[in-house]
Formats: C-alpha cells, structure tokens, sequence
C-alpha cells in the first residue's frame, strides 16, 4: 500500500514528464527541511538517476577520449574495441533473460575483427567480417543441437549487428587522415544531443514522444536536440575539417534524428526483455551499452555524411 503521507507530483525530466514522488513535512521536520527534500526529490526526478555519479563518470569517459585520441589513434581504437565488446555482452546477457543464448567467444572475436578490419581495410571489410561472425555464431550454435536454434541464431544476428557491426563506422571514420578530427566532431555532435534535449526537456517538456517506449522523452526536448545539434554542428565542422557551416548544420540536425533513434531502439529492446538497464558498470548509467546506444546508431550516419560534406583527400 503507498504511503498516506506520500502524493504523486509531476515534473519535467530529461526529455518530458516525469512521476515522482513529494513527502508531506512532519511534525519533526521544519518547513526547511521539507523544501530541501522537495528540492532533492525535483532535481533526482528530473534527471532520472544520480547526476553527481553521472557527471562524474561522464567527464572520466571523455578524459579517456580525448587522451587516447591525442596519443594516437590506435589507442583509441582499443578503447573504442573494449567498449562495443563490453556493450555486445551486456546486450547477450539481456537477451539471455529471455532464454536466448548468443556464442560468447565468436562474439567478442567477432566484434575485435570488425573494428579493426574496418580501421586497416575499410567499408568491405567491414561487412565481410560481420558475415563471417554470423556464420561462426550459426556453427558454434549447431554444435548445441537443433532445440531453440533458430532464435538463438536470430540474437546472435542482432548482438553481431548492434552494436559489434554498426560501431564499425566509427573504425572507418577514424581510418582517414583526419580521423581523428572526424571522431571528435562525431562524438561532439552526438553528446550535444543529449545535453540539448535535457535542458530544454527539463524547462519546457509537456508532450511525449514515445510514452510506451521511453516517458521521459518529448517532442519539445527532441526539438532542443536538433537545434543544439545543429549549432554545434555548425560551429565544430568548419572549425575541426574546413568544411561548409551549412553542412555541418546538416550533419547536427540529422544527428538528433538518428541518437533519439538509438535511445528508442534500446528502451524498446529492454522493454521487451524486462530489464531497466544493459547493466551497471558505470554508476549512474547504468550498462556500457546504455551510453553506446546513440553512438553506434549515429557512427554510420555521422560516417556517410562526413564523406560526402568533407570527402577524404
């Protein structure tokens, strides 16, 4: 039964409406300490997890970033290896959930040769490997017998696509002379999206995008995300690889488009495995993959519109 001394308000959060709840002031607590609390329980509902966790690991993972980037690209590639292989195996224990088993060992061998088949040999490779992966998850998973098989190899296809596949684009754009530059207006872009449906959700979210999906999420902080994208867009693509303001508007305001999209697939995956988060390695994330999902999505966009705005020499 909930507490009597407990009432239901609505605030904005991140991207729209959020529930929380309001405790009423006792009698031993002064009308202070009730504001306090009401002040804590706002900026807890709003953000929807621990911002100072969340603040802090977000400024080590971008000192990580930006270090490796700085010392070579190759160091970063590393990084960027880990990272999908560690989201890979957050998306195959939340599938497990539902009883479905994706090869472990393929999978990571998978996910390693994707990412750098595509960073030494390119696009081709990129996709040869990712059917060689599914063809080592089909062997591997004969080997099990035939009970089940058929949805074991279908989310074996997806871990191998999303992400291990999809963050392949990101060993392409760091492929090219200017890689690194690439990586970082990609990266920026990207993070923006997040900041500028945030702030603008928290101040003015009133309509839900997707309720059934992700509540948090409105059409006002997704029209904050483009216009973020869009400006920073503008401002890092001239800046970072002389390319046309317009276009790196472009690339913003599309970015939006496609990081949203990355948050709705995978609050519509976890929806139907019954799980909050991919996992909790990063205290106030939640999973790896709970900070790649917008990534991965955006990289092949973020790949293709780079090339064509600012081809490579």
């Amino acid at each position: 039964m909930p507490d009597p001394a407990s009432a239901l308000s609505e605030t904005s959060g991140p991207d729209g409406p959020v529930v929380g709840s309001a405790t009423a002031g006792g009698a031993s607590r002064g009308p202070e300490d009730g504001a306090a609390t009401a002040d804590v329980t706002r900026r807890g509902s709003r953000a929807g997890r621990d911002l100072r966790s969340a603040i802090g690991v977000g400024l080590l993972l971008g000192a990580l970033v930006i270090g490796t980037l700085t010392l070579d690209a190759r160091a970063f590639l590393v990084v960027v290896a880990a990272a999908v292989s560690i989201g890979a195996w957050e998306v195959r224990r939340g599938v497990a959930a539902k009883g479905m088993s994706v090869p472990l060992v393929p999978l990571v061998l998978g996910t390693v040769g994707m990412l750098a088949s595509a960073y030494l040999r390119g696009a081709e490779a990129l996709v040869i490997t990712f059917g060689l992966t599914v063809v080592g998850m089909l062997v591997w998973r004969a080997a099990d017998g035939l009970a089940g098989a058929a949805r074991d190899l279908a989310a074996s296809s997806l871990v191998a696509f999303y992400p291990a596949f999809l963050g392949g684009f990101a060993s392409l754009m760091l492929a090219a002379p200017d890689g690194r530059l690439r990586i970082i207006t990609f990266v920026l872009v990207t993070v923006f999206s997040d900041i500028g449906g945030y702030a603008v959700g928290v101040a003015f979210g009133k309509h839900p995008m997707a309720p059934s999906l992700s509540p948090k999420k409105s059409w006002e902080g997704f029209a904050g995300s483009v216009l973020t994208c869009a400006v920073i867009g503008a401002v890092a693509l001239p800046l970072l690889l002389s390319g046309p303001w317009w276009a790196g508007a472009v690339l913003g305001a599309v970015t939006a488009g496609a990081a949203t999209l990355g948050d709705l697939i995978e609050s519509s995956i976890k929806r139907d495995l019954g799980i909050k988060d991919m996992g909790s390695v990063l205290p106030g994330h939640g999973g790896l993959m709970d900070r790649l999902d917008s990534l991965v999505v955006v990289a092949p966009v973020a790949w293709a519109l780079l090339l064509w705005f600012v081809p490579v020499g």
